[in-house]
């Protein structure tokens, strides 16, 4: 993909706009779920929004996947109601736990697949309540009865990937150590710019040339490490990305960070799909050399680079489920431009 700041968009990706994600965003959290059996269990959220379609998958590795679709109802006298569903983890032998929704008021922002508020899952195993998100907690007692009670550690947030989609801008809202910021990633005149609740916190010049680097800002009051890695973008003699399949690769690390949920759902199939149109281009030699869809975003050069610079100097592409210790958290961002 070239994008606006490099040159004129050349032809238009052979994917439509109406099977392209609005919005994707995957959420891992830290929690503990089998009722102790587990000493650590990695949660991990996927919401996804295109022009026809609007879901949530909740995937636990090695345990269960289950995928909810968050659209009204196709008819206006059906109502929507609040959801659960019992299954049964393939990590522990018979182990039951039981999810429960309700996003039948919940609050989303523009083009945003993730609600903002007015909205619960909880996630029980033996009348505990082993995870909770949202702000309607009462709601959820109310309709569980007085039965469960609360499983006394906190879930973790550890990570958030998100694939935002623009001409020259790129903007997302996240969460910071219990602030939510704007972060706006800006693409023109071969210069990018990164700016924070509207305020420019660091420009990058002679992009062509520095299109991998990393530098520190502060977000909030606290010491950030930025990375970018936009060589997708500028390397303009790459036949993969010459027709809008390349993407810009962004990262926001509090701490040791470094923590990043292996891709499933509509996030696989996105990556897969990109690869896969730019590999119809290419001849044979070429598709076997350069083409290949990685096991764990953290493979790509920035994000490993990212690992590495952290005092633990992991690195996660040995395994998707290897996903360190929680130090941090991490801010990813794939920026995909719209034609």
């Amino acid at each position: 993909m070239i994008p606006m700041c490099f040159s004129n968009p050349q032809s238009v990706s052979n994917t439509s706009s109406s099977q392209m994600p609005q919005n994707l965003i995957t959420c891992i959290y830290q929690t503990q779920f089998m009722c102790n059996i587990s000493p650590t269990t990695y949660l991990t959220l996927t919401w996804s929004k295109s022009l026809f379609s609007h879901s949530l998958t909740i995937h636990v590795p090695d345990s269960f996947s289950i995928t909810i679709s968050l659209l009204p109802p196709t008819f206006p006298f059906f109502r929507a109601r609040p959801g659960s569903k019992s299954v049964y983890s393939t990590h522990v032998r018979n182990q039951k736990l039981k999810l429960y929704w309700d996003f039948t008021r919940a609050e989303f922002g523009p083009n945003s697949a993730e609600p903002e508020a007015s909205y619960y899952i909880a996630i029980t195993c033996n009348s505990t309540v082993e995870f909770f998100l949202g702000d309607l907690l009462d709601n959820f007692t109310l309709r569980a009865g007085s039965g469960f009670t609360r499983y006394s550690g906190e879930s973790t947030f550890l990570s958030r990937r998100e694939h935002v989609f623009g001409r020259r801008k790129y903007i997302t809202r996240a969460e910071l150590l219990g602030s939510k910021h704007e972060f706006e990633i800006e693409c023109g005149g071969g210069m990018l710019k990164v700016k924070i609740d509207g305020d420019v916190r660091l420009t990058v010049k002679r992009l062509a040339w520095k299109f991998r680097g990393n530098e520190k800002i502060i977000v909030g009051g606290v010491e950030v490490e930025f990375y970018w890695d936009v060589f997708n973008w500028v390397n303009k003699c790459s036949n993969i990305h010459r027709n809008g399949n390349g993407y810009g690769v962004f990262v926001f690390q509090i701490g040791e960070g470094g923590v990043w949920p292996e891709m499933v759902g509509k996030e696989k199939k996105l990556m897969r799909k990109s690869l896969s149109s730019a590999s119809g281009r290419l001849p044979r030699p070429a598709l076997m050399s350069s083409v290949s869809l990685p096991t764990s975003p953290s493979c790509s050069s920035v994000l490993q680079w990212a690992e590495e610079s952290s005092d633990c100097g992991r690195s996660s592409c040995s395994s998707t489920r290897s996903y360190g210790s929680a130090g941090g958290f991490s801010l990813l961002l794939y920026a995909w431009r719209k034609d």
